[in-house]
């Protein structure tokens, strides 16, 4: 994963969505499969798709399955943009008085895809 660009965005143009953001808890676009110990979704995001602002509160890891480019804002005003390889895996723990908020738009021209993992125990 590398950052391509960073920068500030205007939170007031997603002030509606980012006011519900922190009771949206689908991390993903699909989820396929659940049981007591872990939750897995997928995440596919068209090229010019977004998907909304969530929140993760639970231990996650998530891997890129289908390299692109994705932006990524966060409730502090602050945008990314990165470069996401194949096989790219982050691991962050969050929990529900400490969710990370984001959206995810894909800018590239391919689709991007993840796997993402919640630990639910």
């Amino acid at each position: 994963m590398t950052v391509i660009d960073e920068g500030p965005f205007d939170v007031g143009a997603f002030a509606t969505e980012l006011a519900s953001a922190a009771s949206n808890v689908e991390v993903g676009t699909t989820l396929t499969f659940e049981n007591e110990w872990v939750r897995v979704w997928e995440v596919r995001v068209e090229p010019g798709e977004r998907c909304p602002f969530h929140a993760h509160t639970l231990p996650y890891f998530w891997t890129c399955v289908s390299p692109g480019i994705g932006r990524q804002r966060s409730p502090d005003g602050t945008v990314m943009t990165r470069r996401y390889g194949d096989g790219d895996t982050r691991f962050s723990i969050h929990g529900i008085d400490d969710p990370l908020i984001h959206d995810l738009e894909n800018v590239g021209d391919t689709v991007l895809r993840f796997i993402t993992v919640e630990l639910l125990r």
